[in-house]
């Protein structure tokens, strides 16, 4: 009995999140499987999808405006091919946009409502993003001393800076009002931290900044109907499975709160979950994965190749 257990294999799918796009992401797929036209094609976000991900320079792409629902097309056109091609999962995990994602696999959201609702919220996390502002990543110092480092920044300079992404052991990103931020990354170096490196994003997201826009998403996902889950996601807010009554609260709070994505993956393996497949470009997922869970086995899919052989296993 004891081995029957130990060899099952129990998958997640897991969706990547902003900063993973590539110029030309899906191209491909698109080429490859006719069944995503109507994904890419889609006019729900407001903007030309297939257009963007295909032939969009990366600085157009990387603009959150336009990202999200990029990515978000990308992860339900693989959704797609491999439903169809009778492939499933156990759970689902998305990083921060990647989140809607994973709700969409797991029936929550129908495509059409992924793309308009990330082609929104794009737009407002772009519209609350006009001050200055960054985010750093921190190598090196456990959770707790960075947590505690950047309070005390935010004490001293009575301005915003906070954790807000913590992706693996050791590595957690910081955000806010730019000076707090870079005030934070010396205190942190002094602290001990192995290294500071400032990212390339177009805002302080899932920091206090976003307040406005989290308010704005609350009112819209107010309108809309949710299917009800088919399988378990890890939320990112609380890195644990959540009932549906609780999605539009911890989708408004997850735009403005910390990303606990290194937390979700140990969730996913205190269910057991084996196997993990990353969806979308990049593979970046997968080397925090494996970071946090290196007994969990990962393989990415960002090419129509990579979907083929997820396929044929």
């Amino acid at each position: 009995m004891s081995d029957t257990v130990s060899t099952h294999k129990i998958t997640a799918w897991v969706f990547a999140g902003q900063g993973s796009q590539t110029p030309g992401m899906g191209r491909d797929i698109y080429e490859e499987f006719p069944q995503t036209h109507a994904i890419f094609d889609s006019p729900a976000a407001g903007f030309n999808i297939a257009e963007l991900c295909f032939d969009a320079p990366a600085e157009k792409l990387g603009d959150t405006r336009y990202t999200q629902a990029a990515m978000a097309a990308f992860a339900a056109a693989v959704v797609k091919v491999l439903r169809e091609a009778g492939k499933d999962c156990d759970a689902a995990l998305g990083l921060s946009l990647g989140e809607y994602c994973a709700l969409h696999a797991a029936g929550v959201f129908n495509a059409e409502d992924l793309l308009a609702l990330l082609g929104y919220r794009g737009a407002i996390m772009a519209d609350a993003s006009k001050a200055p502002s960054a985010m750093t990543a921190v190598f090196g110092l456990p959770d707790a001393e960075v947590e505690a480092i950047v309070a005390q920044t935010a004490k001293e300079t009575g301005k915003i800076v906070s954790c807000t992404n913590y992706n693996s052991p050791g590595q957690v990103v910081i955000g806010g009002e730019e000076t707090a931020v870079a005030q934070a990354a010396e205190a942190l170096k002094t602290g001990g931290a192995r290294r500071c490196i400032p990212l390339n994003t177009s805002g302080p997201f899932h920091t206090s900044l976003m307040n406005e826009a989290s308010l704005l998403l609350a009112e819209r996902l107010a309108t809309m109907t949710l299917g009800e889950q088919c399988l378990p996601v890890i939320f990112n807010v609380t890195a644990a499975p959540a009932p549906n009554a609780d999605i539009r609260e911890l989708l408004a709070r997850q735009i403005a709160s910390p990303v606990r994505f290194a937390q979700s993956v140990l969730t996913l393996k205190e269910m057991g979950v084996t196997d993990i497949i990353e969806i979308g470009p990049g593979r970046v997922l997968a080397g925090l994965i494996k970071k946090t869970a290196p007994e969990i086995k990962v393989v990415s899919i960002e090419t129509a190749e990579d979907l083929k052989e997820v396929i044929a296993q």
